[in-house]
């Protein structure tokens, strides 16, 4: 693997999910693969899981993690190629980005979207020009569009928890991506993304559910069924995944913030005793009520924790010299 920044990075998803459940059944099986490597991990935005996450994936390997607050702690970089730097950017990405390849085995970058202006957001023109310049492998951490770290992560935690179900010749789970209220205007990255991974796994049925408006690209949700009924969504759901994203179309926008979108254990009844996920931090009572997160249907935990083994698969992936060559259906 030369890169991870999307699905299309991935030659069998099936595979990937394997190989992280076996790091979570033997975190140090290869701790000696990065052995003398060092991992850079670039932020332009906040982290809690995903920073630490990764560092404890590249430490069971034996890496070196090297975090590095851009936005707090560095010259404010410059993307656009051309650029007359006469503003308030002070290092270009051409003369930063070989240096930190020089530095470092493989460099993860973390972006976020201004949801300002589409066109310059969905180009993802800060981790190409990573990529670019760089020299070496580069991870998403996520990026303006898409959070593959964390989507792996999500198809990992499905596939855990439908091999611990009685077994159903056969069974295809029901995937259902609600949207919720939130406070502020959110990215589309990991609405996207899961759309994204969920499609590309085609190990279950996908229906993604919004208010009218808040379509997202089709180049990610292609393939799913999408309804702006949330009850007829929920029905016979095996797992309802819970995200807050703002209008793509008229982009970066709130147009409706009406609490009956918030998922409660009175809308569950509509499920197949459905398991809950949430990728974190989440607005308690505003995008997910307490009733759900504390209670058995939740996944939220499980799934952040599996935020490593999505890491180290990915990390082990990069660093092997024979890397994954396919696998059966994990869903056995």
């Amino acid at each position: 693997m030369k890169q991870f920044v999307s699905v299309n990075d991935v030659t069998d998803i099936n595979a990937m999910v394997a190989k992280a459940l076996a790091y979570k059944a033997n975190p140090f099986a290869d701790k000696h693969l990065g052995t003398g490597k060092r991992i850079g991990l670039l932020f332009l935005n906040p982290s809690l899981r995903t920073r630490l996450s990764t560092q404890v994936a590249a430490s069971n390997l034996g890496m070196e993690a090297i975090v590095f607050n851009v936005d707090k702690e560095g010259w404010a970089l410059e993307f656009e190629e051309g650029a007359i730097m006469s503003g308030t950017t002070v290092e270009h990405i051409k003369d930063a980005a070989p240096i930190l390849g020089n530095y470092f085995d493989v460099l993860a970058i973390r972006t976020f979207p201004s949801l300002k202006n589409r066109e310059d957001d969905y180009s993802e023109m800060y981790i190409n020009q990573f990529i670019k310049y760089a020299g070496v492998p580069v991870v998403s951490l996520e990026s303006a569009t898409l959070h593959p770290l964390q989507s792996l992560t999500d198809v990992i935690t499905i596939a855990e928890d439908v091999n611990l179900k009685p077994k159903t010749l056969n069974f295809k789970p029901k995937i259902v991506l609600t949207w919720a209220p939130h406070v502020k205007p959110l990215p589309q990255c990991v609405a996207n993304s899961f759309a994204q991974w969920v499609n590309a796994w085609g190990e279950a049925d996908f229906v993604i559910t919004h208010p009218e408006d808040y379509e997202l690209s089709e180049a990610f949700t292609k393939g799913a069924i999408i309804t702006h009924n949330q009850d007829e969504a929920l029905k016979d759901a095996d797992y309802v995944y819970v995200k807050n994203w703002s209008t793509y179309h008229d982009y970066g926008k709130i147009y409706e913030n009406d609490p009956k979108w918030m998922l409660t254990n009175d809308k569950l009844v509509l499920t197949n005793q459905a398991k809950v996920m949430h990728c974190l931090p989440v607005r308690r009572n505003v995008e997910l009520s307490d009733e759900i997160l504390d209670g058995s249907n939740s996944l939220v935990t499980q799934q952040a924790s599996n935020r490593v083994w999505a890491a180290q698969a990915v990390l082990s992936e990069i660093l092997s010299p024979h890397p994954l060559k396919g696998s059966n259906n994990v869903l056995q």
